[in-house]
């Protein structure tokens, strides 16, 4: 395994950074949490790690990747074990055989992609390590199509800034979805997974496909993905602000690392 130990160390420093005000809102402090002022300084310094971030490494830098003999035995599973919507569980009885994925929005030719067709388009395979909020990580290996090839296979248009991933999994009466920019949308790494260490993506992990958006924390790497819709608005979008956690918990929609 052969990376930039500098690009390392600038990598583990911001990672550092977004872990801590982050973490600080997992940690039970409910009352700083709902604390107007503390909030819009968490918005302050979310912008400040997306300007250092992308100051200290270029839109193409690669995260690092590494071995098959660096890959976790155990990769904790987070967050929903199974989509939850009716057509995502008629699915799943029928083992993915009618999934279509729907790409549409800003686009000038809208797209229903099955899971056979993604999987006969280019792919890139990668071992990377998976970055949680709560502090654990793994490394493990994904295979998948690139991003870009379906939003260049949709025609994006000039107008789109962002990229939201609607999922099948609810947290009460809340839609699961995440959102990216097109810098992360068209980075080599960022891919729609369909394999897992080898084998089929389990359901667990986010079957038939999740994103791996490698540059980022672990939340933004959205599981049971139906849908990929570009916009240049991200506040119309449930609680505005981007994504399930961004708007629950006030945790910082860039989130690189």
């Amino acid at each position: 395994m052969t990376y930039d130990r500098k690009l390392l160390r600038r990598r583990d420093l911001l990672r550092g950074a977004t872990l801590g005000s982050s973490a600080l809102i997992l940690s039970g402090c409910d009352a700083m949490n709902e604390n107007a002022t503390f909030r819009s300084a968490l918005r302050v310094a979310e912008k400040l790690n997306q300007a250092t971030h992308r100051t200290l490494t270029h839109r193409a830098t690669l995260a690092p990747e590494f071995a098959m003999s660096d890959i976790s035995p155990v990769f904790k599973t987070n967050g929903s074990l199974t989509g939850t919507s009716t057509d995502y569980l008629a699915h799943l009885q029928n083992n993915f055989a009618d999934w279509r994925l729907r790409i549409d929005g800003m686009v000038a030719n809208p797209m229903n992609v099955s899971l056979d067709a993604l999987r006969s388009m280019p792919a890139r395979t990668q071992i990377t390590r998976h970055d949680c909020v709560e502090g654990w990580s793994a490394i493990a290996q994904w295979q998948g199509t690139p991003l870009r090839l379906l939003l260049q296979q949709a025609r994006l248009s000039n107008q789109a800034k962002y990229i939201v991933f609607h999922c099948a999994d609810n947290y009460g009466a809340r839609p699961y979805y995440e959102s990216i920019d097109l810098i992360d949308a068209f980075h080599p790494q960022t891919i729609l997974a369909w394999s897992m260490n080898g084998e089929t993506l389990p359901v667990k992990y986010g079957a038939p496909v999740r994103l791996r958006v490698e540059r980022q924390l672990g939340y933004k790497h959205a599981k049971y993905v139906m849908r990929i819709e570009a916009t240049d608005d991200l506040s119309t979008f449930y609680g505005g602000k981007g994504g399930y956690w961004e708007d629950v918990g006030d945790y910082e929609w860039y989130a690189g690392i």
